[in-house]
């Protein structure tokens, strides 16, 4: 979670508030008294261990136990044994962008919480190469490119074709310059916010919604997206004409 806004959190709670993280048992956030997360009790704080994260979120003690940690998958579609509007804070902080079924967990979350916070990668974090490989954009977990405009959560499936062509994601070098602000993305939300996943269809119109983002961030010199542009124009020249002499009759034949 974005160091400030664990300190805008614990702000905005009251002593006698209820608070859940779903999704946390990675880097739990400690003033939680709930968590709701598939990988068992026992196993938690991951990124404690591989010094990934900070050591602690939200306080040193855990208000969570073994006996309000909640081991299930959030996604299966069963509600979560909360009641409506039972729980006064609820977190989920890089949780979003891993999951099978982010629409459903925003909806549990909205159905059983009074106010929330959410967390997830930037699109532009998310885009670039060299965060984990240097021929891979993000990170290779990740399921989804959300955009958070507003109160208005949007997920994009994270296609494979993401990796195929350097136009279609940000350079490391860009990646490497990046703020660590303009890593995440966040909303504060009271009562509800609104979500919607994007749906593309064929490699064409998947390559464009790529390539829209990383022109619209200007990662590369317009000589290079020129160049390229030339380059892939001429090989679809080569390839037609290649195709019209393989239909054409041959000599001394009618």
């Amino acid at each position: 979670m974005y160091e400030p806004n664990v300190a805008q959190i614990l702000k905005r709670l009251k002593p006698s508030d209820v608070v859940l993280d779903v999704g946390g048992w990675a880097c739990p956030f400690n003033r939680a008294n709930y968590v709701l997360d598939v990988e068992p009790y026992e196993t938690r704080g991951y990124y404690h261990r591989t010094s990934a994260r900070p050591a602690a979120q939200g306080g040193d003690r855990e208000y969570f136990t073994p006996a309000t940690w909640i081991t299930r998958d959030i996604c299966d579609r069963a509600p979560y044994p909360f009641a409506d509007k039972s729980i006064d804070f609820v977190v989920c902080s890089h949780t979003l962008e891993d999951v099978r079924d982010p629409l459903w967990v925003c909806a549990e979350m909205m159905r059983i919480g009074k106010r929330g916070y959410a967390e997830v990668p930037s699109r532009a974090a998310e885009s670039s190469r060299g965060w984990e490989h240097p021929r891979l954009a993000g990170l290779s977990h990740h399921r989804w490119l959300i955009d958070i405009d507003g109160s208005h959560i949007r997920f994009l499936m994270k296609y494979h074709r993401i990796h195929s062509h350097w136009r279609l994601s940000l350079p490391a070098a860009w990646l490497a310059r990046l703020p660590e602000v303009d890593r995440v993305q966040w909303l504060f939300w009271e009562d509800a916010f609104t979500v919607e996943e994007t749906r593309i269809h064929g490699s064409t119109n998947m390559d464009a919604e790529l390539e829209r983002f990383v022109r619209s961030v200007r990662p590369y010199p317009r000589w290079r997206l020129e160049a390229d542009a030339a380059w892939r124009r001429g090989r679809a020249l080569s390839r037609r004409a290649w195709r019209a002499a393989r239909g054409a009759p041959k000599p001394g034949r009618s």
